[in-house]
């Protein structure tokens, strides 16, 4: 029998909304959700982290002090979700920590993800695993989506073929069949573009349960023309981010006239329309669909999934026993924990790399 072991897990997405911890213990095979907290970015902070997704002046500065506002930002994060859960700090082994992703330039040989981990270390006084990403690029492969593995242990099913998809800023999705071995990839925008849309019209952060997309019509004509993006019609394996998919690209695309309301429906149409066909390319014997991050929430999308989606069920993780908005946050407890007991974590067939590797750099306490 194994003993069990404490991790957290830190996971702060493409979506730049905040930050998500997780406790998890791991006994036996087995994984269990402890604790879970969440921690809103500011403002400000959110700006920056934008503004660093494109070149500017003094750059690398600004990258290494927003690095070190994150460490402290994880550090505070960690400590509240101990104190909800009461654990004492002696009975957590490691903390394993996304950072905040400012580059996703696989194509180059490189990702790049702020947070700045000795830090970490050093004001919680944990062994801090992270820098999951690059192990896998330098190997040759996307270094994302990283879930699929995760999701191949806590998930799969003998017998039903399920899919995995999480909506976060980026849709990725995960192809859990019986008969073959787990693949995945990126479908494309997930809530960022609808985000920052909701944002620059509405000044909300997002649009709950899509109501305001509800009230607008899809414009055929934009929809086609966002279509038409390359990435979609690329093969696996492939990763995406804000690189690529921002509001810039999709002023590129619009006309200028459109009603708000309409483009919003319109860009939720394409994150239904891409995860949709997506899963019928390459995963169409898929009998349940299962959702997970923020983007499950969105009760519209739900909706609008299923109808595209007619002959597979179309659920949350959370009927699975998997909270949805912290599946990814427990990945990367297991992702630190599979780091620090020496074995591998990434799936060739997902990502593209050479082979099996052991990813992150840890940063001991």
């Amino acid at each position: 029998m194994n003993n069990p072991e404490l991790y957290v897990g830190i996971m702060s997405g493409t979506s730049l909304d905040g930050i998500d911890a997780a406790l998890v213990e791991f006994s036996d095979g087995q994984v269990q959700l402890t604790g879970t907290h969440y921690q809103a970015y500011a403002q400000p902070l959110k700006n920056t982290l934008l503004a660093l997704h494109h070149p500017a002046n003094n750059e690398l500065h600004q990258a290494q002090m927003t690095g070190n506002e994150l460490a402290r930002l994880y550090a505070t994060a960690t400590a509240a979700l101990l104190q909800k859960s009461n654990i004492t700090p002696n009975q957590v082994r490691s903390i394993g920590c996304h950072g905040q992703t400012v580059r996703h330039r696989p194509e180059h040989g490189y990702t790049l993800q702020l947070g700045n981990a000795a830090l970490l270390a050093e004001l919680t006084g944990f062994t801090v695993v992270s820098d999951f990403r690059s192990r896998d690029i330098a190997a040759g492969g996307q270094g994302a989506p990283l879930v699929p593995a995760f999701h191949d242990k806590v998930l799969r099913h003998p017998d039903i073929h399920r899919v995995i998809v999480n909506i976060g800023g980026i849709s990725n999705l995960t192809d859990l069949s019986p008969d073959l071995p787990t693949t995945g990839f990126d479908c494309g925008p997930g809530n960022l573009l609808m985000d920052a849309w909701c944002g620059q019209h509405l000044g909300k952060p997002y649009d709950e349960r899509g109501a305001w997309a509800a009230t607008g019509k899809v414009l055929p004509a934009l929809l086609e023309q966002m279509l038409s993006e390359p990435f979609f019609a690329f093969p696996p394996p492939k990763s995406s981010g804000r690189d690529l998919f921002n509001p810039a690209w999709l002023q590129d695309k619009m006309q200028g006239d459109e009603r708000a309301e309409d483009v919003q429906a319109t860009l939720l149409e394409l994150t239904c329309r891409t995860i949709a066909q997506a899963i019928q390319q390459h995963c169409a014997e898929a009998k349940e669909i299962y959702l997970c991050g923020g983007g499950a929430h969105n009760l519209t999308l739900h909706n609008r999934l299923a109808s595209l989606l007619p002959d597979s069920t179309v659920q949350t993780t959370n009927v699975l026993g998997v909270d949805s908005d912290y599946l990814e946050a427990i990945a990367f407890a297991w992702l630190a924990q599979q780091a620090l007991h020496g074995l591998t974590a990434n799936l060739p067939a997902v990502t593209g790399a050479r082979h099996p590797c052991i990813l992150g750099a840890i940063y001991p306490a």
